[in-house]
C-alpha cells in the first residue's frame, strides 16, 4: 500500500512519528517533511516556519508554492490511501477531498468529539497512531 500522510506543517513531530512507524512496517509512505519541494525546513520551528511561510507576498503567483501543490497532487493520485492527521488545516482538508473525488479510501487518526457530516468522507476512523498502526 501506498500511504499519503495529509496534516499541517505545526504537527511535525506527530506527521513523523506516523512516518517512521508505517515505514517500520514496511509501508511505502508520502510524507511532506521528505518532499523536495518544501520551503520551508523539515528542522526549523514549525510555528515559525509556518509563519513565514503564511506571509509570502503575492503567493498564488509564486513558483515555489506551485510546485508544492503540484507534488501533493501528484503524490495523491499516486497512493492508495491518504491519512488525515489531526489536528489538521484547511489544505489538509481540500487534500482529503481530492482524495475522495479519485477514489481513495480515506482515514482519519485523531479524536473526533463533535458531529462532522462531512467527515463521513472516511472509510476509518482512529483515535491515536498506535490504534491505527496496529491496524496495518
Amino acid at each position: 500500500m501506498k500511504y499519503f500522510i495529509s496534516s499541517k506543517w505545526r504537527n511535525r513531530d506527530r506527521v513523523l512519528e506516523l512516518t517512521k512507524k508505517l515505514k517500520g512496517k514496511g509501508q511505502f509512505v508520502y510524507c511532506f517533511f521528505e518532499s523536495n519541494a518544501n520551503i520551508c525546513s523539515s528542522e526549523g520551528d514549525p510555528e515559525l516556519e509556518m509563519q513565514e511561510f503564511e506571509s509570502i507576498p503575492n503567493w498564488q503567483a509564486d513558483k515555489r508554492i506551485y510546485a508544492i501543490f503540484k507534488d501533493a497532487v501528484s503524490k495523491i493520485k499516486d497512493s492508495d490511501i491518504l491519512i488525515l492527521l489531526l489536528p489538521s488545516g484547511s489544505s489538509a482538508h481540500i487534500e482529503v477531498g481530492i482524495a475522495y473525488g479519485l477514489g481513495k479510501k480515506c482515514i482519519l487518526i485523531g479524536e473526533k468529539k463533535e458531529a462532522e457530516s462531512m467527515y463521513l468522507i472516511f472509510d476509518k476512523f482512529y483515535n491515536s497512531i498506535d490504534e491505527f498502526v496496529k491496524s496495518v
